[in-house]
């Protein structure tokens, strides 16, 4: 192969190992696509359910041997995620912030600068990506994490929830 074909190559397969995983390519799990708003919804072993907005770039970090996931990375967008209480310990990583159930039914949505966690049902335990400043969310609390600022629980006004839980169809 002469050196521009290899180079080319390289480039090709560095900007793909690059690129977020799109919330399409979530192996292990199957998917439903559903409409008004578009999302996708997967069924994942051991009592996980993700929906993802269409555009959410998404990826399981880590499973267990009977394909369950235990953390799932977001990069982008929002996740509506619900976990069967007692299945087992999973969290979602986002560039921000680190949200671990124990059970329960809640919303991470992701920008650029911040990432915010709602609590529906349960308790999410939610903390920057180091694991500080750890904070318990429970129904109707939520947190904005932004890198070097202090997490503050707070109930959220109901046209705030309500904007969040309609673009997951609720």
């Amino acid at each position: 192969m002469k050196k521009l074909e290899i180079f080319t190559i390289l480039s090709l397969l560095t900007a793909l190992a690059t690129q977020p995983l799109a919330a399409q390519t979530l192996s292990g799990c199957s998917k439903t696509d559903l409409q008004d708003p578009p999302r996708s919804v997967y069924q994942c072993a051991g009592g996980i359910t993700l929906e993802a907005e269409a555009a959410t770039a998404l990826g399981i970090v880590e499973r267990e041997p009977d394909d369950r996931p235990t953390d799932v990375e977001v990069s982008t967008d929002g996740l509506y995620i619900e976990v069967t209480p007692g299945s087992g310990p999973f969290q979602v990583r986002t560039p921000h912030a680190i949200a671990a159930v124990r059970g329960t039914v809640y919303v991470v949505d992701v920008t650029d600068t911040m990432t915010a966690v709602f609590v529906r049902e349960g308790e999410v335990s939610v903390s920057h990506t180091d694991g500080s400043d750890a904070v318990l969310l429970t129904p109707g609390l939520g947190v904005e994490v932004s890198p070097g600022e202090p997490l503050e629980t707070r109930r959220w006004p109901a046209q705030r929830v309500n904007n969040l839980l309609n673009r997951f169809g609720r």
